[in-house]
């Protein structure tokens, strides 16, 4: 029997998913409106930054130190991906990008599975944001409140650095018009080695912070890939905004469906993917990207 109380507990579930998603596919976004490049691997990065994250609280016990961790050591992830293998696939058909990082993706998961085996690992949530606080009508658990605070703030943070900064401007106009750019002078190779560093970190910070909340196996990056990439089609290619739009309404999808019928929570997600899709066909707030 659904109540009111049950109704809005979902309905923080869902935008706690929303904004986790809407951080995920923000990176992976901006990769492919700048890149051109369709990253299968993203969810294993994701993957990847939460045991980063959890090696270093098991050294640690910091919770702050796991997340700085689990970020940084997916940026140099980032780098490293882009600078030995993805800078030779730009200008490659999207198949080859799909095989090649579909590839990287299956090298990380089982990586992890074998020095880490396929049992659950689990990152507590920091002391301040332990158990339920109330609301008045209704408990909830601190920590799940605390992610869409923290979530938030990253997004402000990178909405700042790609509209108040000069790599943001040259982002958006790489995503634009990247033989442009290049005429102009400006190192696109660089700005290309930046920008996956970037989504890559986006992903790292999101696998680490939804830690606590959902405990890490090897596969755990698979749902949510498939989640981000239906999110992206929906808020649009290429755009900020969009991830984050899309990512709020995937969320929000999920968990009030999963109320009535877990089993109908994807069916209706890409229902409504394919509504966009036949209405606005770059997505809600997407433009006519690259071919």
């Amino acid at each position: 029997m659904v109540t009111w109380s049950n109704f809005f507990s979902q309905l923080f579930n869902g935008l706690a998913l929303g904004a986790l998603l809407a951080l995920i596919s923000s990176g992976l976004t901006i990769i492919y409106g700048t890149l051109g490049v369709l990253n299968l691997a993203h969810g294993a990065m994701f993957m990847l930054g939460g045991y980063a994250g959890y090696v270093a609280y098991e050294a640690t016990g910091s919770f702050i130190v796991a997340v700085v961790t689990g970020t940084l050591f997916l940026g140099i992830v980032g780098v490293l991906m882009e600078r030995i293998i993805i800078r030779h696939f730009y200008s490659r058909p999207h198949e080859d990008q799909l095989l090649v990082t579909f590839g990287i993706a299956i090298v990380f998961i089982e990586g992890i599975r074998f020095f880490f085996s396929s049992m659950t690992k689990t990152v507590p949530p920091p002391p301040l944001f332990t158990g339920i606080t109330s609301l008045g009508f209704m408990v909830y658990p601190t920590y799940r409140l605390a992610v869409v605070g923290i979530v938030a703030v990253a997004l402000i943070a990178l909405f700042l650095v790609l509209f108040r900064t000069r790599l943001g401007m040259i982002v958006r106009a790489g995503i634009e018009d990247s033989v442009m750019v290049d005429s102009l002078g400006i190192n696109v190779d660089r700005v290309f080695m930046v920008v996956f560093g970037i989504g890559a970190m986006a992903a790292g910070f999101a696998g680490i912070v939804n830690a606590p909340v959902v405990s890490l196996t090897p596969d755990v990056g698979e749902a949510i890939l498939v989640q981000t990439f239906v999110v992206v089609v929906i808020g649009g290619v290429g755009s900020f905004t969009g991830a984050v739009l899309g990512g709020l309404i995937a969320g929000e999808i999920i968990s009030i469906t999963s109320m009535f019928n877990p089993g109908y929570a994807y069916v209706m997600l890409f229902a409504a993917m394919t509504l966009v899709l036949m209405v606005r066909p770059q997505g809600l707030l997407g433009t006519r990207g690259r071919e």
